[in-house]
């Protein structure tokens, strides 16, 4: 009767966590229940994707606003296809695809409008933000398809979503990873024939057709593999969050510790790295995901220990700080320079990061119900608000580059930007179809009606590149006589007159200068006696925000020449302020180098970094601690 019963048990099992589904009101199908006929079609649809990329690739439809809508569609629907179907006769997978494409269709033929029709537009600044939004609202939304193909509504249990989100972005992983060790493979094997002299497999590998079907090929089998091999892919999610488990709590410390830090520290250091946003939403975007890895579903036993608990709860309680910070740093950039296309993706970003930012900490204040319990619902409010976002930014309800080409044509109209200082250029090739026509437009304007401003204008109109028209500024603007070029070179206090042979040779570019020459240098001229001859030498840096360049100029046989440079990098608005007051002094080396013979060769050497030393000398000071050296028997050599 045991043996019956222990026999019965699974059986009973398996009854219990059906009849549990059933409540629920759904059916999952595991995808290693996958048909025969399913598992063909997968391949099958990842083959035809290829073969329809390559078309588009050769295809009529070049540079044109078809091109963009064949991509879209492409890339799009039968990506959610390989990624979502479980039975093919089911009515509602072909609905799924059906209305993911007309949206997406709709939506790649605004952003295909807006990408061409004006000569040599970047197409890329309106395309790349569009298919990264448009790749990251159909991840999210791919859960919601596959629930309902499991159930049959389009509300599905959290614990659903959490399952398909995650199976779908370690099934697009293993899928990387699966193509790319195929492509090595091939790889070697045309190296190897290629060895003895057959060229065959290695001009094979390389011709498009060839690259695109089988990247298909290898697509399809990559994506079946990880909707089947259930095992590889649980175990590769328990590692996972394994790793993610235990740096959570080290995010949250330093979370803490650097909020705790800037009262002390003030807020301008951060605002000098000119990327304070990044920094602060890509904090916030580290702790949603690993809040997310170790809380899963909540079905579990709550991580950690309480007190452990509590510190990733205060983090928690933090994120709107950093939130906050972002945001008034992002407004402040905006208040300066106006709206780009950029700035608005940005702000996009930091709104749906600051709704996390604010949910978290909501969540962690009601431990009463369950420790982060309101974790879920905070989740899918915020993903269904990334989408309308994604949705919104690429049509014409939030265009960015409609806002940024308005903002900008009303700062120059009401005089908050010089017509001298309008970057027409950005305006021209960074704004789509919007920005050439608003560039037409300005022919018009009052601003730009006399003759130095309206060749400027007529010059970007017809430039190819942003790079000719910034190239023609910085040429036209150069200094070509001593006195301009000593306006765009500042005289520490306590230096020398510079010698006007010196600056013919800078001027006449017989001498190489860190960009001193040109409107936009910070440059600052030093004398000192770097060699100690008795005669100074110059030193000439170019103070620039991104970092500092020094060149240094000797006077050798009566001729100028340049001996070297330093980069002092991320240092230069740190040593600017004592570069423009002069406060340089030559430092001698401590250390020679020395020489072998009179082969005339000097045999030079670097000098170990002061941690490298630090440690070399701790463990000789461990050593001498632990075990003295008696002085005897070292001086002495052994007798035996």
């Amino acid at each position: 009767m045991d043996d019956i019963a222990m026999r019965a048990a699974p059986a009973r099992a398996a009854r219990c966590a059906a009849y549990q589904a059933d409540r629920k009101g759904f059916r999952m199908t595991s995808p290693s229940t996958l048909s025969a006929a399913t598992r063909s079609f997968i391949v099958l649809v990842a083959l035809l994707q290829g073969l329809l990329l390559y078309l588009l690739r050769i295809g009529p439809f070049a540079n044109s606003g078809l091109e963009v809508c064949g991509y879209v569609i492409v890339l799009s629907v039968p990506t959610m296809m390989i990624l979502s179907v479980q039975q093919l006769g089911d009515a509602r997978f072909w609905q799924h695809a059906v209305g993911i494409g007309a949206i997406y269709l709709l939506l790649a033929w605004w952003a295909g409008w807006s990408a061409t029709g004006a000569p040599d537009i970047s197409a890329s600044a309106v395309l790349w933000p569009f298919g990264a939004s448009l790749a990251i609202a159909l991840f999210i939304a791919l859960p919601y398809v596959q629930c309902r193909l499991d159930s049959g509504r389009w509300r599905a249990s959290y614990d659903q979503l959490f399952e398909h989100g995650w199976q779908n972005a370690l099934t697009l992983l293993l899928t990387a990873v699966f193509v790319g060790i195929c492509w090595a493979v091939l790889g070697l094997c045309a190296v190897l024939f290629k060895l003895i002299g057959i060229q065959f497999f290695a001009d094979l590998f390389t011709m498009r057709s060839f690259i695109h079907l089988a990247s298909g090929i290898m697509i399809g089998l990559g994506v079946l593999v990880g909707r089947t091999q259930q095992r590889p892919v649980q175990v590769a999610r328990q590692i996972l969050f394994a790793i993610f488990k235990g740096l959570l709590p080290l995010v949250a410390v330093i979370a803490i510790l650097f909020v705790i830090s800037l009262p002390f520290t003030g807020l301008d250091a951060l605002w000098r790295t000119r990327s304070a946003t990044l920094i602060l939403m890509c904090l916030i975007a580290v702790m949603v995901l690993f809040v997310n890895a170790v809380y899963q579903d909540g079905s579990g036993e709550p991580p950690y220990p309480r007190w452990l608990r509590r510190v990733v709860e205060a983090a928690l309680l933090i994120l709107p700080i950093y939130a906050m910070l972002g945001l008034y740093a992002l407004a402040l950039r905006i208040g300066q320079y106006g709206w780009t296309a950029e700035r608005l993706w940005a702000v996009i970003a930091s709104v749906v990061l600051t709704a996390y930012a604010f949910g978290y900490a909501w969540a962690a204040l009601r431990p009463r119900l369950g420790w982060l319990h309101g974790l879920m619902r905070v989740n899918v409010i915020v993903s269904l608000v990334a989408m309308a976002f994604a949705v919104a930014a690429n049509s014409l309800v939030l265009d960015p580059h409609r806002l940024t080409v308005n903002d900008q044509l009303a700062r120059l109209r009401e005089g908050r930007t010089p017509a001298e200082e309008f970057d027409l250029s950005h305006l021209r090739f960074q704004n789509g179809r919007r920005g050439y026509e608003a560039l037409q437009s300005l022919r018009s304007d009052p601003k730009f009606a006399g003759d130095k401003q309206s060749a400027k204008l007529e010059r970007v109109l017809k430039m190819k590149t942003p790079w000719e028209y910034r190239m023609d500024d910085r040429v036209q603007a150069q200094a070509d006589t001593v006195a301009a070029a000593l306006r765009h070179i500042q005289i520490a206090p306590g230096a020398d007159q510079p010698d006007t042979v010196w600056l013919q040779a800078l001027i006449a570019q017989r001498l190489p200068t860190p960009d001193c020459l040109n409107a936009d240098s910070q440059c600052v001229l030093m004398t000192p006696d770097l060699d100690r001859n008795g005669r100074n030498d110059y030193l000439l840096c170019n103070t620039v925000q991104y970092g500092a360049t020094c060149f240094v100029y000797s006077l050798e046989d009566g001729l100028w020449d340049k001996i070297g440079r330093s980069y002092l990098g991320d240092r230069a608005e740190t040593v600017a302020p004592a570069m423009r007051a002069g406060q340089v002094k030559a430092v001698p080396r401590r250390w020679s180098d020395f020489q072998f013979g009179d082969d005339g060769k000097l045999a030079q050497f670097e000098m170990d970094s002061e941690e490298e030393r630090a440690k070399t000398r701790a463990a000789m000071r461990s050593a001498n601690t632990s075990k003295p050296i008696d002085a005897d028997k070292a001086a002495a050599p052994d007798s035996k």
